[in-house]
């Protein structure tokens, strides 16, 4: 089987135990993430041969970073090692009424001081199938923007099938800058993911009759959403995570795959919530994974949303769960009962 590969940051999270305030906390748990490494470990865990491509000191943080990549089978052979400093973000989770915070302390880390004679793409996206980045990676820097429009055309040339979550991270660029850059990319993506709030922030394209903060949702809105990227940038699948917000803890979850001028709806799930961070990139790799297998656009949907679903109940960024795992739950079983 071909590999997917992904590319974007891996960064050192620390974080207060349990729901400790970053104000209360004498100490952080220390683990690794980011958007695209989440992804590649989602694959791994799925059985798809997944390479990450990033950046990283060649320090013994910067190792550990890769090991915890290599720990879940995710090749890590075409990660560059350079540069002074991993990325780090402290994260603070939410109970209740109080929303989870995020801090990031990652300028002028390795990455986003790359350059594009680091990458030699030719080389790395050799016997690829798939090719995953987000928007935050494009945001890190003017070079790494370049980096990925470099990356993207090669797999124009090569027929490399491209996917992208806009994840818009207002605390990295600018709405106009982020429509700019993003504008130019997705021009070479087939597959757009994105949720509530990224089409409207990115491109000015806004679900009509959607309260996100009150937990009011309109299908045909999402509907017409999904169409106007379409027609815009002649994606052949728009997926959009659905997320209706009661607390901190609690979310129903559901989702919506656009693809040959039709939407396709998931289930939803209320779930009561462990750690939410990550649980867009899961739903990212359970798309791409049922894509790559074939698999019809409401099983598609279906896998994807389960996928993310489970992540909200694990701890840290990445989704330590099997396809099996995942068909149970997109097959009705949500019950949550021992397995003996």
């Amino acid at each position: 089987m071909k590999k997917v590969v992904t590319f974007g940051e891996l960064m050192l999270r620390l974080a207060p135990e349990n729901y400790l305030r970053f104000l209360q906390s004498d100490k952080y748990q220390a683990t690794f993430g980011g958007a695209e490494a989440n992804v590649a470990v989602s694959l791994a865990n799925y059985g798809i041969p997944a390479c990450f491509v990033s950046k990283l000191p060649a320090h013994e943080i910067g190792q550990a970073a890769v090991n915890s990549l290599r720990k879940f089978g995710v090749d890590t052979s075409m990660v560059v090692r350079g540069g002074e400093r991993v990325g780090i973000y402290y994260c603070e989770k939410g109970a209740s009424q109080r929303p989870s915070k995020v801090i990031y302390d990652r300028a002028y880390s390795s990455i986003a001081m790359a350059k594009p004679e680091d990458f030699a793409w030719k080389n790395i996206l050799k016997d690829v199938c798939w090719f995953h980045f987000t928007g935050i990676t494009p945001a890190l820097s003017d070079q790494v923007a370049q980096i990925c429009l470099d990356a993207l055309k090669v797999c124009k040339e090569m027929g490399i099938t491209v996917s992208c979550d806009l994840n818009f991270r207002k605390k990295l660029w600018s709405k106009e800058k982020a429509g700019q850059v993003m504008g130019e990319l997705c021009h070479y993506i087939d597959y757009c993911i994105a949720n509530e709030e990224d089409a409207k922030d990115v491109f000015g394209i806004e679900a009509e009759n959607t309260d996100i903060y009150g937990g009011k949702l309109n299908h045909e809105g999402y509907v017409s959403v999904a169409k106007q990227l379409t027609d815009r940038f002649g994606f052949k699948g728009v997926a959009i995570t659905l997320r209706e917000s009661k607390s901190a803890n609690d979310n129903d979850w559901s989702g919506m795959l656009y693809t040959g001028g039709k939407a396709y709806f998931s289930k939803k799930y209320s779930m009561h919530i462990v750690d939410r961070v990550g649980g867009g990139d899961s739903f990212g790799g359970g798309l791409i994974y049922s894509l790559i297998n074939g698999f019809e656009p409401q099983r598609c949907i279906e896998f994807a949303v389960a996928a993310s679903c489970l992540k909200h109940t694990i701890e840290g960024d990445y989704n330590m769960v099997s396809v099996q795992e995942v068909l149970n739950l997109a097959g009705g079983d949500a019950s949550g009962r021992v397995q003996r």
